[in-house]
């Protein structure tokens, strides 16, 4: 499936695969952000994405920010709709204890 997305500013990076094989695609910051132990923090990407008609986008997070830096999504997973085209917007929470 071919999903186009729009870079909305020049900070945003568009999303790509890291790997041949890879399930997703990684989506990336347009902000510099510091996340303090239990705060949350509305993290901007700087892109848009045209999903389908009758399919939905997900946004997962991933393991390794977890396990590393107790780092997380607060709405997992995240959900695009099919008729939403603004920017991608990733609430992200620090569940460490310790900064």
């Amino acid at each position: 499936m071919d999903l186009p997305f729009k870079r909305l500013r020049p900070e945003g990076s568009l999303p790509s695969a890291q790997h041949s094989g890879d399930a997703g695609l990684d989506l990336r910051a347009a902000i510099d952000a510091t996340v303090k132990p239990g705060e949350r923090v509305m993290v901007q990407t700087g892109v848009a994405v045209a999903i389908p008609d009758g399919h939905a986008g997900l946004v997962l997070p991933r393991s390794g920010l977890a396990t590393t830096h107790g780092l997380t999504l607060s709405n997992s997973p995240g959900l695009i709709d099919a008729g939403y085209r603004g920017e991608v917007i990733c609430s992200v929470v620090n569940l460490d204890r310790d900064e």
